[in-house]
């Protein structure tokens, strides 16, 4: 039985009253959070949950997310985090494809899929005095059910094991350095991969403690790590993008030992700007959900190369290959493939999807990138998001990266635009600075001479905001079905 860290149970007796969890109702003890995980663990087997059965949690950020997702764990079930904003349909989606036979929600009005449910505030808070586990689950058995954001088709659920979990939580812990001095402000979504393994199963490894915020904002953040003093927070590069928009204050920021991006590429500039703002480190990062959170990283203390993702983490292997699958020399841009004890076991109920997306042991990431001579990966762009214009390949990031460079611009998004003589052109869709007095025409001329002509995009739009999928990302085939050709004069 391989051994696993993060057990609630488990850590009780190593950290006992050690500050384990709290949000803006709750603070737990390492202690009373096993506690809590008992209490709510023995109300799911009265509800007659068990081994190999799958819950899904359908709360927002706050304590009692992770105490069910640990009391699932608890009596050998597997959770699947619900995305709380979602409408009952796409809920529903996720709640059958998962097989769900519990769902925890926030009341009679949330969405269950006709399954039982138990809501937030009618968890149990204390343990029956005659109940006892079933031992502790194998490392192999199922613990999350993670969806894709379903920017193709609809999500897909992906399968991770304790194995999993426990080898990319260590990873991330050895990597960043926790100890049990360490605290994380948690921003990030609880129904995302990253968050769970970043944000709270790395730091219970190492014996630190969480504090999970409310509603990301950019005046509560600072409130938060001046308050709550947090030595890191893991991110996405919107949030760094409000964050560095934000006025200067005097916000005690000082607890800060440095920060994680990840999700979504960051540009250089934008990634220089936010540590000059927040006075710290941050190391950006690279994986997908299929990867169990992470497989490149840039290191807190060492070598950092901005504008790339970092070497790969300790265990695990970057490779770049060609179409056929063959690796190519380094320096060369070809697809990013992953190998190690992060792969995902595949997606449930699609094995043919899983074959196509694990060929011999690695994981086809869909993504183009290259490596250099000491392994760090630059990403260049998604293989789907590619442009054809009249047969020439353009990747729309180092078009948005061109236009980063402008100090108006807060974000950029690429997207091919269907074109009767050349098949697709590039049009990009701009956010700028608050107070920024910049035209398209001004950034029009700004890429001149940055990129070659055949990259020039044909429409420059300014707009207020980029659309996003549920974890962040800007959300390009919302950007593409929302697009409408324009006349370029």
């Amino acid at each position: 039985m391989s051994h696993i860290g993060y057990f609630a149970w488990d850590l009780a007796s190593e950290h006992a009253a050690a500050p384990c969890l709290r949000d803006d109702r709750l603070e737990l003890s390492y202690e009373q959070f096993a506690e809590r995980v008992d209490a709510f663990a023995a109300q799911l087997s009265d509800k007659g949950v068990g081994d190999g059965d799958v819950v899904a949690i359908m709360l927002p950020n706050r304590v009692e997310l992770l105490i069910a997702l640990m009391a699932s764990w608890r009596i050998g079930a597997a959770a699947t985090p619900v995305n709380p904003t979602f409408t009952a349909n796409e809920a529903d989606y996720q709640i059958y494809d998962a097989a769900a036979v519990l769902v925890v929600n926030e009341g009679p009005d949330a969405p269950s899929a006709g399954k039982p449910t138990i809501a937030v505030d009618e968890m149990a808070t204390t343990t029956p005095s005659d109940w006892a586990p079933n031992g502790s689950p194998d490392g192999e058995d199922l613990a999350l059910l993670i969806y894709t954001s379903g920017s193709t088709g609809r999500p897909k659920g992906v399968m991770l094991s304790h194995d999993n979990l426990q080898f990319m939580s260590s990873s991330m812990a050895r990597h960043l350095s926790l100890t049990s001095e360490d605290h994380c402000l948690l921003i990030l979504p609880l129904f995302h991969v990253n968050a769970i393994c970043v944000s709270f199963l790395s730091p219970m490894l190492a014996g630190g403690q969480l504090s999970i915020t409310g509603r990301f904002s950019p005046a509560r953040f600072f409130d938060d790590v001046a308050r709550l003093g947090p030595t890191y927070f893991s991110a996405v590069p919107t949030i760094y993008a409000l964050l560095t928009s934000q006025p200067d204050t005097a916000s005690d920021l000082s607890s800060l030992r440095f920060a994680v991006c990840g999700a979504a590429p960051i540009s250089k500039e934008l990634l220089d700007r936010a540590e000059k703002r927040l006075g710290l480190v941050i190391v950006e990062g690279y994986g997908l959900t299929e990867g169990t959170c992470a497989s490149a990283c840039n290191p807190p203390d060492g070598v950092r190369k901005l504008g790339t993702v970092g070497p790969a983490l300790p265990g695990q292997t970057l490779a770049i290959v060609d179409q056929d699958g063959s690796p190519v020399p380094t320096g060369t841009i070809g697809e990013v493939v992953i190998r190690g004890a992060n792969v995902m076991r595949g997606y449930l109920g699609r094995p043919g999807e899983t074959e196509r997306t694990i060929v011999g042991g690695w994981l086809h990431t869909g993504d183009v990138g290259k490596l250099d001579e000491d392994g760090y990966l630059t990403l260049v762009d998604r293989i789907k998001d590619m442009i054809i214009r009249g047969g020439e390949n353009i990747y729309p990031k180092e078009i948005e990266n061109a236009l980063a460079t402008h100090d108006a611009v807060l974000e950029a998004a690429v997207i091919g635009a269907p074109d009767e003589v050349y098949g697709e052109v590039p049009v990009a869709y701009v956010v700028t600075y608050p107070e920024a007095q910049v035209t398209a025409d001004d950034l029009a001329a700004h890429l001149v001479g940055r990129i070659t002509k055949v990259k020039l995009p044909v429409a420059i739009h300014i707009v207020e905001a980029l659309p996003r999928n549920p974890v962040g990302k800007i959300d390009k085939p919302d950007l593409r079905s929302r697009h409408h050709p324009q006349p370029v004069s």
